[in-house]
């Protein structure tokens, strides 16, 4: 079946219903989600977001936070743009319902809270629930837009590229790709359909899933990257992946944080023994960058043989505390951790991936009229390691930019005559296929979470890497050979995309030599500012090679 929008959107967080809601103003907007429109990251995020509205804060306290975070390699153009953009995206929030908590002092619009690696409080927030209250305010918005239309369980397949070769005489110079829409799988009912449109936006999120422990939901199988590689866009500086500090352990907890707003209401890192050990790590203590805490609470493990380390806030007042964070509260509560009382077992777990997807200032990437927006993007924003909080302020920033820059150019693009769409290149005897492997995808996608976490974690080395490309490349050639015997599912197309990634990050963690942000290397445990600040860049040939070439510039910017 074939569908025509002048917006496609692959995603429903905060990046996708942003960008739709301003799309909306200039024409129809198709959103495609895989799971339920609230099963994405940002339904998950806890602590708030990063914004310049205090008496004591200021526009260069915030670029000059972000700038130290990133540790060399972020876009001082783009980090300017985004923070002088904070407050006006964040009354827009405000202006669709979300209930941000508001400030009891006279003359402040709003309670602010404060996050490791910020010199203010400038954290807006709806309690410990922040992601949920937007997620709810913005599908709310768009099931009332009738210029939207929203499809729940379709799983984006490939991207639908049209490719040129510009040429001068009898010799190729350059090669043009447009975008055209998406191939999209329709579960459960397994139908495959086409969509069409003047404009592709991926806002597809993160990629935690690659790894054994994480924060991030399930639905985070790093589609869009897989997707946008594949059809030939540049990647970037996904060897940076961010590893959340404090991440509950219990084992009947699934994923879940324990946001950083709670060291920033005064919380501390202590071992079993209760003595605390983030002044030994660096002068900011517990509110230190993330890959410090990270890295500290990695080695303080490894040290000690203990299974985790403890987040204390109980010299807090309990009121307070319930006040402030009653999702974790309850939550702790049922599994019997009163954090009023008793210190919280956490562990770190992989959170946030600071590279993505090559966007210039309006969300564009390489290949024309597909954008990127949010965690699957990579901006400049974040560099080698992002700074608290500045995820979702950036993801409206960039879906603001892209639907301002959509809004000029759709009355030119819908006189473009539209291509001969070629078939899903999906087989249908592979859509049909009654031979079962399942055990495959199950036994593949353990090994590659375990494979990453061992190899490619919080600490790294040349020999790890190396095996641990070695391995991926095994098990991707096992998966592409044993193909026709898996019927196509979700978990399928998921596991192909994850093993993807996988490699895609390792390559690209081999290719850095030196120790930065969040890419902490034994074997190089020196920053080189001189050989190594800049981005790390990864794309496949136009010629058929699955290998892809990895490369380094100064400039993502295109």
């Amino acid at each position: 079946m074939e569908h025509q929008f002048d917006f496609l959107v692959i995603g429903s967080g905060i990046a996708g219903l942003s960008f739709a809601l301003r799309a909306a103003r200039h024409g129809t907007v198709a959103i495609v989600t895989k799971k339920d429109k609230l099963e994405t990251s940002t339904n998950y995020a806890q602590g708030g977001i990063a914004s310049v509205l205090g008496r004591d804060d200021s526009f260069p306290l915030h670029i000059e936070d972000t700038l130290n975070a990133g540790d060399g390699l972020c876009h001082p153009d783009i980090v300017e743009h985004v923070v002088r953009s904070g407050p006006d995206r964040i009354r827009e929030l405000a202006d669709y319902g979300v209930p941000f908590n508001r400030s009891p002092i006279e003359g402040l619009e709003f309670d602010l809270g404060r996050e490791g690696g910020h010199s203010r409080n400038r954290i807006v927030h709806a309690h410990d629930m922040t992601g949920q209250a937007v997620e709810k305010a913005l599908v709310h918005a768009a099931e009332n837009n009738s210029n939207i239309h929203i499809y729940e369980n379709h799983l984006a397949l490939d991207l639908i590229v049209e490719h040129f070769a510009i040429k001068a005489g009898s010799i190729a110079v350059r090669h043009r790709d447009v975008c055209w829409g998406a191939y999209i799988l329709e579960t459960p009912r397994m139908e495959l359909h086409t969509f069409l449109a003047h404009a592709v936006v991926l806002c597809t999120g993160g990629a935690g899933k690659v790894y054994l422990y994480t924060s991030n939901p399930d639905v985070a199988t790093g589609d869009g990257l897989a997707m946008a590689y594949r059809a030939g866009a540049c990647l970037a500086n996904l060897e940076f992946v961010q590893f959340h500090p404090t991440c509950l352990y219990h084992p009947h907890a699934k994923n879940f944080l324990i946001s950083e707003a709670v060291r920033g209401e005064g919380g501390r890192l202590i071992d079993r023994r209760g003595k605390a050990f983030m002044e030994k790590y660096h002068p900011l203590k517990d509110l230190a960058f993330r890959d410090i805490v990270a890295r500290a609470i990695d080695t303080e493990m490894k040290q000690s043989g203990d299974d985790c380390v403890f987040l204390d806030i109980t010299h807090r007042d309990p009121d307070y505390l319930k006040t402030r964070f009653p999702n974790i509260y309850q939550k702790c509560l049922l599994l019997g951790i009163d954090i009023t009382r008793d210190p919280i077992p956490v562990v770190p777990a992989a959170h946030y991936i600071c590279g993505g997807i090559v966007t210039d200032g309006f969300g564009r990437t390489t290949l024309e009229n597909l954008y990127a927006v949010g965690e699957c993007a990579c901006t400049g924003l974040h560099g080698a390691n992002r700074l608290a909080s500045n995820s979702l302020l950036e993801a409206m920033v960039f879906a603001h930019e892209s639907a301002l820059h959509c809004a000029e150019h759709i009355q030119q693009w819908r006189k473009r005559p539209v291509p001969e769409i070629p078939a899903c290149p999906l087989p249908m005897a592979h859509l049909n296929s009654t031979q079962s492997e399942m055990v495959l995808i199950a036994h593949n996608w353990d090994i590659i979470r375990r494979l990453m976490w061992n190899y490619v974690g919080i600490v790294r080395t040349d020999k790890r890497l190396e095996l641990a490309l070695t391995h991926i490349r095994q098990i991707r050639m096992e998966i592409r050979e044993h193909l026709p015997n898996i019927p196509l599912s979700n978990d399928l197309v998921e596991l192909q995309d994850l093993a993807l990634v996988a490699e895609l990050i390792i390559r690209c963690a081999i290719q850095r030599k030196e120790s930065r942000g969040l890419h902490y290397n034994l074997d190089h445990p020196r920053k080189d500012d001189v050989a190594w600040r800049q981005d790390t860049i990864v794309r496949r040939r136009q010629v058929e090679d699955p290998r892809g070439v990895v490369g380094a510039t100064n400039n993502l910017q295109t």
